[in-house]
């Protein structure tokens, strides 16, 4: 059940909360703020917060009118963990972004991702998403600024070498306080290198966590005198940080999912199929959102465990798209994985370009081409393709 005005304001006195951090991003995905004090909470939750949406980025100039008011969802209310143990206890609840009309404003990143889950549901699906969240821990100079030494010198799910467990564990604890659920953390293959998979769950709530979770380890690597960097690429010669998505459609009705077919070599449905069918033939185009920066493209080469190939498969970490295995027993877990995504990109307007992405699959019932589960990591194109790489995400 959705939490009432009148629940969250007696949790704001009841936890002797100072202060309301009222939150949103922009159209990049950086997470903007506007603090204000718990007395004023009341009158902001019947008539918002205004601001000046023309200092945001992708919510002007070019808008004749530019005040906006922000309406905070209480569902997303949680206690700052670090500003309470700072003492001034202070809570966070995300914003939906509204004109002075009172219309949801368009250009609102959540906004976008609400209208892509309207249009599955429309089509009589929810939308499900879990995402691995790679980061580098750096340490810093004198001043606090970041230096590229990496925090440790361990790999891919090292323990005896990894310094930074009990820092990944700290990180885990504080997403926790925010309702976050985290699936496992480990090192990853680079020095200094690590992973946080967040619970698989329902796409808004698991955008709203995926920004927290950006914003939570610098907050607790900057406490310890590091730097959490979420960097497609920070190192050259090593592994980039990627964000891979865990994703599925269940029936609206029954809960059921909607990309499991027990008779099919890979478990997948025909929605499945088209599903993915829809990822591959829109991935050049949704890399604006999901590869945002040049540097993202430093990540996105051969040798390095990025995806490079317009492809899907299961034991092929080259291909766009993979199919995990699952256990007959849990049909549910029947899922597909999105390689090309990294954290640089706004969680929100990611997962709508890839839902829109797929439910494009199933409504043009998108012809899916054959698997490939050839290691393509090392060789200079794709099987059965002559005359260069025309499946190459990067054409």
């Amino acid at each position: 059940m959705p939490r009432t005005a009148k629940e969250v304001l007696a949790l704001v006195e009841q936890q002797r909360v100072e202060f309301i951090s009222l939150q949103f991003t922009d159209i990049v995905g950086m997470v903007k703020n506007v603090t204000i004090p718990a007395s004023e909470f009341p009158d902001c939750l019947d008539h918002g917060v205004w601001f000046d949406g023309s200092a945001i980025e992708g919510f002007g100039p070019e808008r004749r009118e530019t005040d906006m008011y922000l309406v905070p969802d209480l569902d997303t209310y949680a206690v700052i963990p670090w500003d309470e143990a700072a003492g001034f206890p202070t809570a966070r609840v995300i914003c939906d972004v509204f004109t002075p009309d009172g219309k949801p404003f368009a250009g609102d990143p959540r906004y976008v991702l609400k209208r892509a889950l309207e249009e599955a549901a429309q089509l009589g699906f929810t939308y499900q998403v879990g995402p691995e969240m790679e980061f580098f821990l750096f340490r810093t100079d004198a001043d606090g600024r970041p230096v590229l030494t990496p925090h440790d010198v361990a790999g891919y799910f090292d323990a005896t070498t990894d310094a930074a467990t009990h820092v990944r564990r700290r990180m885990v604890r504080a997403l926790a306080a925010f309702g976050i659920q985290v699936e496992q953390t480990h090192h990853e293959g680079a020095p200094g290198q690590h992973e946080i998979d967040l619970r698989y769950g329902p796409a808004l709530r698991t955008a709203d966590h995926t920004v927290t979770t950006r914003t939570t380890l610098k907050a607790v690597a900057q406490s310890l005198g590091l730097y959490a960097s979420f960097m497609p690429k920070p190192i050259v010669g090593v592994n980039g940080n990627g964000m891979h998505v865990h994703q599925s459609l269940a029936d609206a009705k029954t809960g059921r999912n909607a990309f499991y077919d027990a008779n099919d070599p890979y478990s997948l449905s025909k929605t499945g199929r088209h599903f993915i069918a829809g990822l591959l033939a829109h991935a050049r185009g949704m890399s604006a959102v999901l590869a945002p920066l040049v540097n993202s493209y430093k990540r996105l080469v051969q040798g390095f465990e990025a995806p490079v190939y317009l492809m899907w498969g299961r034991t092929n970490r080259a291909a766009l798209v993979r199919v995990p295995r699952v256990n007959p027993a849990r049909p549910q877990k029947t899922r597909v994985e999105l390689r090309c995504p990294d954290p640089s990109c706004n969680p929100y307007l990611a997962l709508a370009v890839m839902l829109h992405a797929g439910l494009d699959g199933i409504r043009r019932e998108l012809p899916l081409p054959n698997p490939v589960e050839e290691d393509l990591f090392e060789v200079a194109r794709p099987p059965g393709r002559s005359g260069g790489c025309p499946a190459r995400l990067a054409k």
